[in-house]
């Protein structure tokens, strides 16, 4: 969200190739191996205090809370793994997790057309992302948000990030009434199906009927609304797709290739920019960015794409999910 959710965290944006996990092996500055986690745990109850988090809600969400060993290893000595672009999108738009999207479109129909309609969001993208985050719904994680947060920031690698991110949490707290220990989530602290990181769920989580608090733990109501918010938020358009595989003549220039550099698909025509099968580019007044990713394939997208990076801002990713939406319903 995830803005900050932990796919944020786990995948980085390719160039070369794209690196799944963040490679975070090192010697560094770990705060962990010989800090002392009661003075920084009182160090930081003045911060939240002085942001306007209750005392009692403080010493509620931290009583008996200490440091995870396993949070600090999964941080610091994540193994590396390249893969070239097109094998990245081979193994998050599986034929596995596309029949995934397919069967829980027809399951979740009538809900989804609602949620779709009220945010100007497809289906299709709402159920692509939520396999792709936690295998629709079924691998959201059981870490306590909080204590993981807490155990980031203290260990002091990305202390302000996770300083932020823990502050959040406490405000959801103190804001929505929910339990300490109720708040279950990633390593990382990305919370629920959507994987929502704190400040992502304090802005664009939703409750579906429109009142009460959200809960994008066990309500699928609300984790496909608030998947739709998020979207809606920032700034997905209805009127368009995500993109598509296209092919690329060898004399494309160089200089006309990336996000920075969209044209109208008119001009892609012209240049010799064909769709997967052969056939013409569509006629449509829009612009679009040309990426030719190393090994393939060649993607034209639309300004929906730069919607996914800002979930997630990996542009495989990115085409997974609009692939895995675009495979649904061709089938």
């Amino acid at each position: 969200m995830r803005g900050g959710r932990e796919e944020a965290l786990r995948w980085i944006a390719f160039i070369v190739v794209v690196c799944v996990g963040i490679g975070l092996g090192h010697a560094g500055t770990a705060r962990a191996q010989d800090g002392d986690f009661s003075a920084w745990r009182d160090g930081f109850r003045a911060k939240a205090l002085a942001q306007g988090i209750g005392a009692d809600t403080f010493d509620r969400a931290f009583a008996g809370i200490e440091p995870i060993p396993r949070i600090i290893e999964l941080d610091h000595v994540q193994p590396e793994s390249k893969l070239a672009f097109a094998d990245y999108l081979a193994k998050l738009a599986s034929p596995a997790r596309e029949e995934g999207v397919r069967k829980h479109l027809a399951e979740d129909r009538a809900l989804l057309n609602k949620v779709g309609r009220r945010f100007g969001v497809p289906p299709r993208f709402i159920v692509a992302l939520w396999g792709m985050e936690t295998d629709f719904g079924r691998d959201s994680g059981n870490y306590p948000v909080i204590a993981a947060l807490a155990t980031l920031a203290y260990d002091g690698r990305r202390a302000a990030l996770f300083e932020r991110e823990l502050i959040a949490a406490l405000r959801i707290v103190e804001r929505d009434g929910i339990q300490p220990d109720q708040l279950r989530g990633s390593w990382a602290g990305a919370m629920g199906q959507p994987q929502f990181m704190p400040s992502s769920f304090l802005a664009y989580a939703v409750h579906y009927d429109g009142a009460g608090r959200p809960d994008i733990w066990t309500d699928r109501a609300d984790v496909f609304a608030s998947i739709a918010n998020y979207l809606a938020r920032q700034g997905w358009r209805r009127d368009q797709n995500w993109g598509r595989i296209v092919r690329v003549p060898d004399q494309i220039p160089a200089d006309s290739v990336g996000l920075d550099n969209a044209k109208p698909i008119q001009q892609w025509r012209r240049l010799g920019v064909r769709r997967e099968d052969g056939g013409p580019l569509p006629g449509r007044d829009l612009k679009a960015a040309l990426l030719t990713p190393p090994g393939g394939p060649a993607l034209l997208v639309y300004d929906n794409f730069r919607t996914l990076l800002k979930w997630n801002n990996a542009a495989a990713f990115a085409a997974a999910v609009g692939l895995l939406a675009d495979r649904s319903e061709t089938r």
